[in-house]
């Protein structure tokens, strides 16, 4: 049987701007990536993001981001491998304490935006992401960008590292994510969208921008919770996956 964690990112509000949709796309992924107060999201954001997770039986992960409110985290910064380190065992412990306030185990790390994209290619930084989940909780899971160097760098640090995969964006030919600037970049057609992430799951294939045809992994689906549909996607993909035969279910299952 094919099996794939549903993941969104969440918990990206901050004090009285709201974004995304969260209280609905919860209701259909099995693990939550939750903005810990740097990209997006607050102490009071994340208190309530984890308590709706909890309710729910999602799984949730940290989300750690540059510390760039005003750029959502999608601007590339120049940051040191020590201060990268820092930075994401701040944002880990952070949304630890909120975690485990409520009972739970923190699942995962997922790198969010222009930091993410970094661990594509560049392996000092990589190894400082590793190195603060390493020094923090190593059994915590390490999500990467299918085809990063991170999850090479996650397994040499002898962490769990699952490679995660995009519904709505678009793919180069070396599996980098197509800039979101670029024309072609996001999926919005949801039909496409959902073939795209049933082959990926069942066939382990996906045709890049280019038209290339690319060998890719996955063991996480991903859906951006600021997008405009990201419910509807959430929705469909399930019912999608019912129909294919593909079991939906976190790494705490």
């Amino acid at each position: 049987m094919f099996r794939i964690d549903l993941n969104s990112d969440m918990g990206e509000s901050f004090g009285a701007y709201t974004i995304g949709g969260d209280e609905e796309v919860i209701k259909f992924v099995t693990s939550a990536n939750v903005a810990c107060g740097f990209h997006a999201g607050d102490p009071m954001v994340m208190d309530r993001t984890v308590k709706m997770a909890r309710e729910r039986g999602v799984a949730v992960g940290a989300h750690p981001g540059y510390p760039d409110l005003q750029g959502f985290g999608r601007r590339k910064m120049a940051l040191t491998p020590l201060e990268i380190k820092n930075d994401v065992k701040y944002q880990i412990g952070a949304l630890k304490a909120f975690v485990e306030a409520e009972g739970m185990r923190l699942q995962h790390v997922a790198p969010h935006g222009a930091l993410g994209n970094l661990c594509q290619y560049d392996r000092d930084a990589s190894r400082a992401i590793c190195e603060a989940v390493r020094e923090v909780d190593d059994s915590l899971i390490v999500y990467y960008c299918a085809g990063a160097v991170l999850g090479e760098e996650a397994a040499s640090a002898g962490l769990d590292a699952k490679a995660e995969i995009f519904v709505d964006r678009a793919y180069q030919d070396d599996l980098s994510l197509v800039p979101r600037k670029t024309p072609g970049a996001m999926i919005t057609d949801e039909d496409v969208a959902i073939a795209r992430c049933v082959r990926m799951v069942k066939e382990g294939r996906v045709t890049a921008l280019s038209g290339r045809e690319l060998e890719i992994k996955g063991d996480t689906l991903c859906v951006h919770g600021d997008g405009p549909k990201a419910l509807d996607f959430v929705r469909k993909i399930r019912k999608a996956f019912e129909r294919e035969g593909i079991a939906v279910c976190n790494f705490q299952c």
